[in-house]
């Protein structure tokens, strides 16, 4: 990482920064930039370095080893020479995946932490829409950025690798949305990490102002990786009053990729902003995700599904926020495990003072497929308000065997029956926010994974 860092600084003009302990260098903040961002690369890196890193004696962290599963010290930054913008010299899996994203508002491609290739509908353009490299919109919408960039959404003092981003991002998007202009068919995103041995920080800013509507399928996606890489993101998403808002992350890594995601919802009065987290692939995800509604009316569907095969290893720490009153939330996350794979579900309803009229419900649901898989949930409750109605609950269950048996017994074979069952159990999840080309790529992907399960 050292080298990178050193002929990025040397383009620059300027000198190089000392190699943190880790092993993970203080790279660019700031060199270049507007001052307001060079202050806070800086501010956030110190906050980094202020900040432990996360332990199991942590309860946040109490099932995730980061000390085993994020070896910091041994990746480095990736190259700073990005991909021609040309499809032909692209991998072919991320060329497949754009081949099935034909419907789209907008397209943004990522490979290796650096946009590469943007289009937008000349007639989305035409009325103020702008969908861009989060580099360029520094430039060319200063004002945006300095104003929500890793400030009220995910601020570095929102953990120890947040802030690390916050330092350290390389690249990423920038979608605005202006009054009332409402897109009817998704942006969609794609990013490629490109290899192994290597940090790669991206950020997303969304923001849709009053009475806007966006959808956006955001997809990361490698393969298999023989040696660490670490995928770190952060994604910050803003509805003005009575904007809607669907966000979709898509995870489709290869194994030995760890996918970290900080994600934030802020919800103005009278807004919709509903959230799909798909998780799959990778050796080890982390997503912390947090829906603040901010405005009476507001209302957030928090929904994540994940299918863990071999040793991959989901922790998904939620939390919805209500903070003014007749302000709605429903989180609904379900996860199928098989092999010795593990999943977390750590999730929190709170309810300020003033929210009062609130309704909140949160939900997990886990469907063993092995003797090996495990899943711990724990859902939460904080309520300081009395005019409320919340509700949580989890559950961890084996495959049904008379729905086996009643499927078998009409001449569908076992592996078909299991199938079926998993199939429909995570399907309520896809139902729910049907998004183009989502629910019919995530179903083949769960059916590559049953087709090479080996029940324990």
């Amino acid at each position: 990482m050292a080298d990178a860092v050193a002929d990025r600084r040397e383009r620059a003009g300027g000198t190089v920064a000392p190699i943190n302990p880790t092993g993970l260098a203080q790279a660019q903040l700031g060199m270049g930039e507007p001052d307001w961002l060079a202050q806070r690369r800086l501010h956030a890196w110190k906050v980094y370095e202020a900040t432990p890193m996360p332990t199991e004696q942590m309860e946040e962290w109490r099932y995730t080893d980061l000390a085993h599963r994020l070896p910091l010290e041994k990746l480095r930054a990736p190259s700073t020479v990005p991909l021609p913008d040309d499809p032909a010299t692209w991998p072919e899996p991320l060329k497949r995946t754009m081949r099935d994203d034909h419907d789209a508002s907008g397209h943004l491609v990522l490979i290796g932490g650096y946009v590469v290739h943007t289009t937008i509908q000349p007639s989305l353009a035409s009325q103020g829409v702008v969908l861009t490299s989060l580099r360029k919109a520094v430039d060319e919408h200063p004002e945006l950025l300095e104003e929500h960039l890793a400030t009220e959404a995910v601020p570095p003092e929102d953990g120890k690798l947040q802030a690390l981003n916050a330092a350290l991002w390389t690249d990423g998007v920038f979608l605005y949305v202006p009054d009332g202009v409402r897109l009817e068919s998704p942006v969609r995103v794609t990013s490629w990490v490109s290899g192994a041995g290597a940090a790669y920080f991206t950020r997303t800013l969304i923001v849709a102002e009053p009475g806007s509507q966006i959808s956006c399928v955001d997809e990361i996606l490698s393969e298999d990786l023989d040696s660490h890489a670490l995928a770190s993101t952060s994604v910050e998403v803003i509805a003005r009053d009575c904007a809607e808002i669907q966000y979709v992350a898509l995870q489709r890594l290869g194994r030995g990729v760890f996918y970290q995601s900080a994600q934030r919802t802020l919800a103005d009065r009278d807004s919709t902003l509903d959230s799909l987290n798909v998780s799959l692939g990778g050796t080890t995800t982390r997503i912390d995700l947090n829906s603040r509604l901010l405005g009476p009316g507001a209302n957030s569907n928090m929904l994540g599904l994940y299918f863990g095969d071999g040793d991959q290893h989901f922790d998904h720490n939620t939390s919805q926020d209500h903070l003014a009153p007749a302000t709605r939330s429903d989180l609904l996350y379900k996860g199928a495990l098989d092999g010795e794979s593990r999943s977390v579900f750590r999730g929190i309803i709170r309810v300020a003072n003033r929210a009062q009229q609130t309704d909140a419900y949160q939900t997990n649901r886990n469907l063993l497929l092995s003797r090996g898989a495990r899943a711990d949930s724990l859902p939460k409750l904080e309520i300081e308000a009395d005019d409320v109605r919340c509700s949580h609950g989890a559950t961890v269950g084996e495959l049904d065997e008379e729905a086996l048996f009643y499927l078998m017994s009409r001449g569908i074979a076992r592996s078909q029956a299991e199938r079926l069952i998993v199939l429909g159990f995570l399907g309520e999840i896809l139902q729910r926010l049907p998004l183009g080309g989502v629910a019919d790529k995530v179903t083949r992907a769960i059916e590559g994974k049953l087709r090479t399960a080996v029940h324990a």
